[in-house]
């Protein structure tokens, strides 16, 4: 056993903002003292495959802010094929952190840890707040409405 577990999470992060840092925040706790939390941060192309849109940032920026968290151990740009379970091969994560708007890839994760009797530990992080903005959508339409 490793003296420290990896804890892996991953999204957009397309507009930084306070939920992503508490997500972060809270996937590295889940891993325990002393826990390495590696990020993946979503490819430009593999944004534009999922959600229909380019992101607002280009891949490069939105993973050099993630890495400057100091939460963040490592922060590392997804695979172009979005091929979740060599992700999942390659890292071994002793954590996985989903946060609570990640259904899909939630669905994925647990699909492929199961089908290859993978060890590691899947936690489902929370939503943060009521805040009015604590997603980048929401942040994008406030944008409009303000500077319209």
């Amino acid at each position: 056993m490793r003296e420290k577990k990896i804890v892996l999470a991953s999204g957009t992060f397309d507009l930084l903002h306070w939920g992503h840092v508490r997500y972060l925040e809270e996937a590295k706790k889940a891993g325990g003292k002393n826990a390495e939390l590696i990020v993946i941060v979503a490819r430009d192309s593999t944004i534009e495959k999922t959600k229909g849109k380019k992101p607002v940032m280009p891949e490069d920026q939105r993973r050099s802010l993630v890495e400057a968290l100091r939460v963040v151990d490592e922060a590392i740009l997804g695979y172009e094929e979005l091929n979740t379970g060599t992700v999942i091969e390659k890292i071994k994560p002793d954590v996985i952190a989903i946060g609570h708007d990640q259904r899909d890839a939630e669905k994925c994760v647990r699909k492929i840890v199961a089908e290859k009797e993978i060890n590691v530990e899947i936690v489902k992080i929370g939503k943060f707040g009521r805040d009015e903005l604590n997603s980048s959508s929401k942040i994008k339409r406030k944008i409009i409405e303000t500077w319209r």
